[in-house]
């Protein structure tokens, strides 16, 4: 007999009244079943609480520190960069690079950000949902049917074409309400966004219409050392020319944003009124560019010890029997694989940190298991924890050194965490004065580096 959902959605019932999805009764899964219905359940089930019974427990088999502290440290040091009366836009696309979009946001906003940055529009309605009220840029595009959700709860949209403006001045006139847009100047990306003359046009369009909001002005760097590539110097010249001409349709251009990581490193945080950092804000500069060194890395990724074996010389480990025992040694198995984020590649060359000292990983690493060479350090035993990003003891295992053993970019690694990887949040008890400039050398950062420029109107 066929079953039909019910109407609001009911999992089952505890003394004859109904749970629902967002009743919270399944722990962490629960907003990965409210789209889900299954019928009637025995009460046995419920009291038990599977996943809620794990949530308790002190141990996990791979978790992720995201330290709150350090990135209020690295907004402050990109505000040094920036220079004062810049406003920081802090991307959290890709969940935050993978540090969890909704716990970073809330950090972020009581650190003084002033907008955040998202790939779709699914990460900004999930951000509103979570009672995130800053203003939220969708920095690509998004597909017509999101775009209505969009205007109801208050999204920027970054616009790259004449129908989209017709398109979003239509529906906010419908709605009442105006469509808030920011033009993508393409200057050599070539990805997203319009041609400078064509640029132009959708200008005059913006300002002719009472139904759209020029919000703001961006274009996006192509090359990873930002203006210390010439190719970063020409787009920086074409989007300058472009203001100057547009300054002369319409005086209020919004925000004007175009530094990313690499720009605001490379001395272009202080060009414009606004900034998107994205890696550096989670402690990593790409192609370790200048002010790389005093940013604190956010996440430490964490496994531990759940098996121990001695080998004999020649004994195999992994598929392929790729890697063989050179001499009599002990391995130690980690409940962490490339479904969880590790990247397949970083073996060989890969290594993890136990007690205080490097492991190397030994053998492939496979999807739920990664295997290192304990041989070497003294009285390993099973529940050790295993620092695979981060700091233990006297050494430390950085997001690029993975990313190099891996022949990949910081991005992919941290990106990349599965759903597996339990994110938890320390620190962020004590936040500076958000609208305080930090002195130039409280955090180390040379004077040198600080622009000296006046404050930039918001």
């Amino acid at each position: 007999m066929a079953l039909r959902a019910p109407k609001p959605l009911v999992l089952g019932t505890i003394q004859n009244r109904p749970i629902r999805p967002e009743s919270g009764i399944f722990g962490p899964a629960s907003a990965q079943l409210r789209a889900t219905w299954i019928p009637e359940t025995p009460l046995a089930f419920f009291r038990t609480r599977p996943l809620a019974m794990l949530a308790n427990m002190n141990g996990m088999r791979v978790w992720a520190e995201i330290d709150l502290d350090g990135l209020t440290h690295n907004l402050a040091v990109i505000r040094q960069l920036s220079g004062p009366g810049v406003r920081l836009m802090l991307v959290v696309k890709a969940d935050a690079y993978g540090h969890g979009a909704v716990g970073i946001a809330h950090h972020a906003v009581r650190a003084g950000i002033g907008a955040l940055g998202v790939g779709t529009s699914e990460e900004a309605l999930e951000l509103r949902e979570a009672g995130i009220r800053t203003p939220i840029l969708v920095l690509g595009t998004v597909i017509d049917e999101e775009i209505r959700a969009c205007l109801v709860h208050d999204v920027h949209l970054g616009v790259h074409t004449s129908d989209r403006l017709s398109q979003l001045a239509g529906l906010a006139a419908a709605m009442e309400r105006p469509a808030k847009v920011h033009l993508n100047v393409d200057t050599g990306m070539g990805r997203l966004g319009v041609p400078p003359a064509r640029a132009l046009e959708l200008l005059r369009k913006i300002a002719q219409s009472p139904h759209l909001e020029l919000a703001g002005i961006m274009s996006h760097l192509a090359a990873t050392r930002g203006a210390l590539d010439p190719s970063g110097q020409a787009q920086v010249r074409s989007f300058d020319a472009f203001l100057d001409a547009a300054r002369a349709i319409t005086p209020n251009l919004g925000w004007i944003h175009m530094a990313n990581s690499a720009g605001i490193s490379s001395g272009l945080g202080s060009r414009y009124d606004t900034v998107r950092p994205g890696l550096a804000a989670y402690g990593a500069m790409p192609n370790d560019l200048p002010g790389a060194e005093h940013l604190r890395p956010v996440m430490r990724l964490r496994s531990q010890v759940v098996f121990l074996k001695d080998l004999p010389q020649g004994a195999p480990v992994g598929y392929e029997s790729t890697w063989r025992a050179e001499h009599p040694t002990r391995i130690a198995t980690l409940p962490i694989g490339y479904a969880d984020g590790l990247p397949w590649r970083a073996s060989p060359g890969g290594a993890v940190l136990i007690r205080g000292q490097r492991a190397p990983i030994v053998g492939r690493i496979s999807m739920d298991y990664t295997t290192v060479d304990v041989g070497q350090i003294r009285d390993v035993a099973v529940g050790d924890r295993a620092t695979l990003i981060g700091c233990d003891g006297g050494e430390t295992i950085r997001l690029g050194d993975v990313a190099r053993w891996a022949d990949t970019i910081p991005y992919e690694i941290s990106c990349s965490l599965g759903r597996r990887v339990h994110r938890r949040y320390v620190g962020g008890e004590d936040l500076p004065v958000p609208s305080q400039s930090v002195p130039p050398g409280v955090l180390g950062v040379p004077r040198a580096l600080v622009p000296n420029r006046p404050p930039v109107q918001a």
